[in-house]
């Protein structure tokens, strides 16, 4: 298990010693100091108009209305902050919009990080045009 976060002997999930009520109560700044380096430099340097929209769209929705009808982003550089947790996103893989249900655990992390953009390959045999050395398949 992560030093990061904890889950107690009664279930309760803590970040860096903060329960997360205690979290959710923080401005923003107070949060950014407990968060890894690359995101901490990203929000003191201030957020895009972009990301304090999205922000500010995840602290008026709440957990019903984004499980029926998700937050659909672009933005997967997009650092995971406690107004964000139970709520769903639809994050933007390239292709479509791929849903995200952001849990306490995800807190430090970016919404992309947990939709990837490329799909696994998988070769089947040798297709028309292959060159004789392609088309050879050994028996098992």
């Amino acid at each position: 298990m992560s030093s990061e976060y904890q889950i107690g002997h009664e279930g309760d999930f803590t970040y860096r010693g903060h329960t997360l009520d205690e979290l959710q109560d923080m401005s923003l700044e107070d949060v950014a100091e407990l968060l890894p380096a690359r995101q901490r430099r990203s929000i003191t340097r201030g957020l895009s108009v972009e990301k304090e929209k999205l922000l500010d769209e995840a602290r008026e929705a709440g957990e019903e209305e984004t499980a029926n009808d998700p937050i659909r982003t672009h933005l997967r550089d997009m650092p995971i902050v406690p107004e964000m947790v139970g709520l769903t996103f639809a994050v933007y893989t390239g292709q479509s919009f791929e849903r995200v249900k952001v849990e306490p655990e995800m807190l430090g992390h970016y919404l992309g990080e947990f939709q990837l953009t490329r799909n696994s390959v998988e070769h089947g045999q040798a297709g028309i045009g292959a060159t004789r050395s392609s088309k050879f398949v050994p028996l098992k």
